[in-house]
Order: C-alpha cells, then structure tokens, then sequence
C-alpha cells in the first residue's frame, strides 16, 4: 500500500515547485515508510500544436508485490506513460501474461507495470480489466492528459482540488493543504452531512472546493477540463432467482478464489479476527488455502458489552491460528489527537478507535492482514434491516390504523439513557414510521436527525445552508432498489454509502497509520456482483441476515459463532463522557473558541453534556461527533 500525490497544470504561475511537491510526498509518509519517488516534467510550449502540460507526480511506498524492484512512478518503454499507484491489482499475474502475448517488455515483478502496459493498449478503459482495489494516476504525454481513477467499492482514498489552470491530488488532504495557496475554508454542506452521517459524502470533503473521487470513477483532465465519470455500477435492479444449491455452491466458489487472490504478497501476511461470522468464514478459508498456520489478532475491552475475545478464541481454536490478542483500555486523551491527525477530515465514527488498536498490534507482526469488511452490506447482517422490513410492512397497513400505530401516544413514552434499550429503540422506531423509506432510514442510521439539527444549530449557520437535504444521498440508491424490497434497498443503499464513506476510510486510515496493507475478500467486485443478484430471502430470513453465508461456509463456523448476536466494533463511550472525557469534553465543547465559530447553539451542547453526564440520555455518540469536529478544526483550520 502506497500514497500518491500530484499535480497537473496549463498555467505556468501554478507550477508546483520542487520543494511543495517534496512536502505534499513527506506528509503522506506514513502509507508508504519503505521508498519515495516523483516525476516531475515541465509545461512545454510546443507550436502551433496544443501546449503540453507541466506534471508532478509523488509516490510513498510500502512495499508488498516486488519488494525490490517495484519503485513508482513507473514508465513505459519511452517515458511517454507514467504511473503513481496505491492499492493492489489481484489479478496482474493473468493480465501480465496476455500483455506479454501481445508484445509488451516488463522489466520489473510489480504489479504497477501492468497498469502501464494495460494502459498504452486500452486507454482509460484499462480499469475494466482489474480485480483490486486502488487509487491510480496517469500521465499520459502522447495525449497530454492526466487519468485519475478509484476502485469500485472505494476501499483506496483519492482526493483532488480543480483550480483555473491547475489540477491537485493526492490519497489524504493533509497533502494538498501543502500546496501554497490551498484554502481550508469549511463547506457549510459538508458540515451539515457530517452532523447528519458522522462522515461527509463524497463527492464532497469537508473543505469548499477540495473533491472525493467517488467509487468506482475515474477523472479525466485535458486542456484544463476536468471530465468525471463512472466505469462502474453496481446493478441493484437485477434479482435472479437460483436453487439455493447453486448460490451456495457459486459463492463458496467465489469467495476461496477472492481469499486466494489476496493472499499474493512476499511479506508476512494475517487476518484481524473478532469471532463474527465473516472474519471467522475468511480465517477459515485462508487456513484451507495455506500450508502455514495463520496469524490473527483481535483487541480485547475490559467491558463486556464491546468485548469480542471469547468469540475470537474460539475461531482461532477451532483452526489453529497464531492468535495474538491485547487486551487494551482506551486511553481516549492520547488516541484522539493521533486520530484527528490521520483522519484528516472529521470522522466521527468512534470504531475508529479499535481499529487503530488492531492495525497497531497487527503491524508487529505482519504487513498486510485480511479483513471480513463487507459481508453486513451485502448479506443483510445488521439489525437495523429487521426494523426497515418492519416499517415495510407497516407500509402496507390500512390508514386510520397506520395513524394510530405511529400516532402521538408513543413519543410520551419516557425516554431510556441505555442506547440499546428495547423500548428507546421502539420509541425510535414509530416516531418516523409516517415518512418515506429513505428518510426514515435516515433517521435511524443518523448521529444528529433532522429535529436535534435544528435544536444544535445557529439561525447564523443555518443561513449558510444550501438548500440541500443530506437525505439525498441515500435517497437515489434506495430508490434504485426499492422494487426488490426494504431489506435489498437499505443493504445495497449502505454498501454505496455507508461502506465507502465511513468504514472503508476508518480501514484506510488507521491501518496505513501503521504502514499496514488490509484486504477485503468480501469485496471483490465478483463477490459483489453474485451478491447483488441473491434474492432478499437468501440473506434475510426470520429477522436474520447471512443466511446464506451461515448455511454455505457451515463447515467453518463454530456453532456460538453461527448463533451469536451481532455485536458492534466499539468503545464504551457512554461511559468515557461520564468519568475519563467529562471534563475535557465540557471544557472543549463550551471553550469560547469553539462556540464562536458560530456553528452550534451553546444552549444545545449544554443539554447534551447535562443530559448524558447526569444519565439520564445516552448521548455518547453525538458528543463524540462533536468533540472531533472541534478538534479536527484546531489541528487542520486554525493556522
């Protein structure tokens, strides 16, 4: 895994100097501790043909795939080609062979080279051709245009800044925010989907005028244009109802190949391991696949509601695993400022936190580790698809008793300060069950719902907003699958939106932190697109998801781990902000400099602090939302 960065310019007062370009590389040292490379090419006046633009191209590598000879940026034969690159392509063994059929020369073992020659024979459409993941530029001099692409499920980051005259890149912001001239003014939007999400959507990032290439997209820039389009999409239309034998049957298929592909490396290689049904079903795959026993991990908390080792124990067990487990009481006032560092734009997803435990302790070990990331999107393994099923149904109810099922009677119900309690989640439940899907989904997957928006906010910061409703985002993909029903819509409508924006970047980064390479075999886009075309029944069936991931790799599941309930990936939050957090978060939220940013009402974080603090609410994860917001604001805004 590697950090990419760059610029391309028409306009010769944009040059990028040696010197920026030398920092925006050192800054992204962190994804690549093994090498450093660039590529620099002046803009070249060539009349009466079309200028040639100037280029910079900046690499960070951690070395994976042909650990010796495979430094970036890449060329073809005659320099004309030249490639920066961070990620994997799983399957360059097979298109090194037929490039080499059709006369091309490699030099080195890399997987880069591929890129290269795939490139000169096919164009931008190269990209159809990868099984990986990856973030990729470039440089093509024969037609004086930069090519910027994503992978498909958005597993590697790429940002970029379009200016008159100039185009910026780069894997993280902080590499950007190096370039003079650069602004960090906040977009009011990004802000709002942030508040409403705890990440913000692409193709926004949470500075005005600095963009996420979103998925499976790629950039075209020429003559100082920039052309954004897919080459991919996933198909959420189409249902293909099989035997329940033949999907078994494709998947095991599909997902030995996928665990098999990833398992390409020439440095020491594991899995994070939490006793959960997917990262279990991928250890079990790679010990059939391997010779050697594998090495996992798994972090361990002294509370036991967020406390996965006994799962953990037991897969490990059951395969005879290397099992490394650190059991860890988060120290909250030392991880979150290195959190607000690596997350360079807010991220208020508070599993950012164990991960960034089992990327550190994996990393003493091993470079690269397999991951289960995917297999709730795709299989419908989150509770929340239970109550979008239920509210489905309720949908179909008659109206004068729909209006009593979700009248008023219910919102006097007195609230619990127990997040997961029955009742607040019923409460929660009927309160919206009056609005359309999206919006009603939206209300349950939100940190800060449309109503607490309203109470937080400043009329002044109110002002500034578009007129832009964060449900949009999840609207389209919804929509795109709604004739399959609740459960297809709102699990395909996560695997587009909450997969990529949040728990892809919270992987991204707290691994590369460590210079640690994560694979996702459940996202191979094969994998995927066998997924997408299961019919709801297969995944879901009596308020279950992945059942046919339970009933297909049975054979690798201990039998507490087939029946156990789904437990998140957390931290005790609502614990922290009454004892360790409660002071500094009081301190940081009501500090002058934070409320006169002019965003948030201070009566509003006085009631949530009181209200969390003395519990009677559980606001744990708005506070954090919060917290981080401000404290990102002073490591990255306040210059």
């Amino acid at each position: 895994m590697c950090g990419i960065t760059g610029a391309i310019w028409t306009d010769p007062a944009r040059a990028i100097e040696q010197d920026t370009l030398r920092r925006m590389i050192e800054v992204l040292r962190h994804r690549g501790p093994d090498e450093e490379g660039n590529y620099v090419a002046e803009l070249r006046r060539r009349p009466p043909r079309e200028d040639l633009p100037g280029v910079a191209l900046g690499h960070r590598r951690l070395a994976i795939i042909d650990v010796a000879g495979g430094q970036q940026p890449l060329a073809n034969e005659d320099g004309s080609i030249q490639v920066v690159f961070n990620g994997e392509i799983y399957n360059f063994r097979e298109l090194r062979r037929r490039l080499e059929g059709a006369g091309h020369r490699f030099r080195t073992d890399s997987d880069t080279e591929t890129l290269v020659h795939l490139y000169e024979d096919e164009g931008p459409d190269f990209l159809e051709h990868l099984v990986g993941m990856f973030a990729v530029a470039v440089w093509d001099a024969r037609r004086g245009q930069l090519v910027l692409a994503r992978d498909r499920l958005g597993q590697k980051p790429l940002v970029y800044r379009h200016e008159p005259g100039r185009l910026l890149f780069a894997s993280e912001l902080k590499s950007l925010l190096e370039v003079p001239g650069v602004p960090r003014e906040i977009d009011p939007r990004a802000l709002d989907e942030y508040i409403t999400y705890q990440y913000v959507p692409h193709p926004r990032t949470i500075f005005r005028g600095i963009a996420k290439l979103p998925p499976g997209h790629r950039a075209v820039y020429r003559d100082d244009r920039l052309t954004v389009e897919p080459y991919w999409q996933p198909d959420f239309r189409t249902e293909e109802p099989r035997p329940v034998e033949e999907y078994t049957h494709r998947l095991r298929e599909a997902m030995t190949a996928s665990v098999e592909l990833r398992l390409q490396s020439e440095v020491p290689l594991g899995a994070f391991l939490s006793g959960g049904i997917d990262s279990t079903i991928v250890v079990g795959l790679m010990r059939q696949l391997c010779d050697e026993p594998v090495r996992t991990f798994s972090i361990g908390f002294p509370v036991a509601e967020y406390d996965e080792t006994r799962y953990a124990r037991i897969a490990a067990e059951r395969f005879g695993t290397l099992h490394e487990e650190l059991r860890v009481e988060p120290d909250a006032m030392e991880v979150l400022p290195r959190l607000v560092w690596h997350f360079d734009e807010p991220l208020g997803d508070s599993s950012a936190v164990p991960t960034w435990y089992v990327s550190q302790l994996s990393r003493r070990h091993v470079t690269v580790a397999l991951t289960g990331d995917g297999g709730d999107e795709l299989f419908a393994g989150y509770p929340r698809y239970k109550a979008a099923r239920l509210a489905a149904r309720f949908d179909r109810v008659p109206g004068l008793l729909r209006r009593v099922l979700a009248g008023r009677y219910w919102r006097h119900l007195p609230a619990s300060p127990r997040q997961k309690c029955l009742r607040r989640q019923w409460k929660r439940f009927v309160e919206v069950l009056n609005e359309s899907p999206a919006r009603r989904y939206l209300d349950w997957v939100s940190i800060f719902n449309e109503g607490r928006r309203a109470e937080l906010y400043n009329e002044e910061f109110v002002a500034e907003l578009p007129d832009a409703d964060p449900v949009r985002f999840l609207s389209g993909p919804m929509a795109a699958g709604s004739h399959r029903g609740a459960v297809t819509a709102t699990s395909l409508a996560d695997l587009v939106t909450y997969l990529p924006c949040d728990l892809m970047t919270k992987v991204d980064v707290a691994s590369m932190a460590h210079g640690l390479e994560c694979r996702q075999p459940f996202l191979d886009h094969r994998v995927v697109e066998l997924a997408l075309r299961m019919p709801a029944e297969l995944k879901f069936r009596r308020g279950r998801g992945k059942r046919i991931l339970i009933e297909t790799f049975a054979d690798l599941l201990p039998k507490e781990i087939r029946r156990r309930p789904k437990m998140g990936f957390g931290v005790p939050l609502d614990h922290w902000f009454r004892h360790e957090l409660k002071d500094f978060s009081r301190d940081v939220l009501l500090d002058s400099r934070t409320l006169e940013r002019g965003y948030f009402r201070r009566e509003a974080v006085v009631q949530l602090l009181d209200d969390h603090q003395s519990a009677r609410f559980d606001h744990a994860y708005r506070l954090w939302s919060l917290l981080v917001l401000e404290l990102w604001q002073r490591q990255w805004c306040d210059m």
